[in-house]
């Protein structure tokens, strides 16, 4: 026989599988990779957000506790009791908007909770990008193994196939460890 239209040899039939599994399991790393960079954006423009409003909230605090210090430094100076009057009740009301400028826990908008906001969203910024980087590791991998698998059918070496599995077996547990505790391979690098 010519060699024409032979069955493939059942070696190559298993290589093939396993190149199967590997390109399925590159598609989960590459999804996985791709929703926690879109996550990480996200997080990233909300911590953006925070963080302008905290400094707007800082501005308008800082304006009205310089205007209620003017005014209550001239209050030595008026002698009449309903300007007198007037005046201390503004910069009463000056120093209670200055207050709720601060802290105002039941809206969630004063600077002290827009901060413990902001900081959330940077942390959850944070363990998204680290989850990007090891899917993208996890990736990495996986296409080697498949060029290696690849490669195996081409020249007949069998430790390729095995070189291929290993990787493939770590990439795995890469992608774990991008799902479930992402913030650890930072304790390594």
């Amino acid at each position: 026989m010519s060699g024409h239209g032979h069955e493939p040899d059942t070696n190559n039939k298993g290589v093939a599988l396993l190149i199967a599994i590997l390109a399925l399991f590159l598609a989960f790393s590459e999804m996985g990779g791709n929703n926690a960079e879109r996550e990480a954006q996200a997080f990233n423009l909300e911590a953006s957000n925070l963080w302008a409003f905290f400094q707007a909230k800082t501005i308008r605090r800082t304006s009205v506790q310089v205007a209620s210090e003017q005014v209550e430094a001239q209050l030595v100076t008026i002698t009449d009791p309903t300007q007198r009057e007037v005046m201390q009740k503004r910069v009463s009301d000056w120093k209670r908007t200055a207050d709720r400028y601060e802290t105002e826990p039941e809206t969630g908008e004063g600077r002290k909770e827009l901060m413990a906001r902001a900081k959330v969203a940077e942390e959850k910024r944070d363990i998204n990008k680290a989850r990007n980087e090891i899917f993208e590791l996890s990736s990495a991998l996986l296409q080697i193994a498949i060029v290696l698998c690849s490669a195996m059918i081409i020249t007949g070496i069998g430790a390729l196939v095995w070189a291929a599995s290993g990787l493939g077996l770590a990439s795995i547990a890469l992608m774990a460890l991008a799902i479930f505790s992402p913030g650890i391979i930072h304790h390594f690098i």
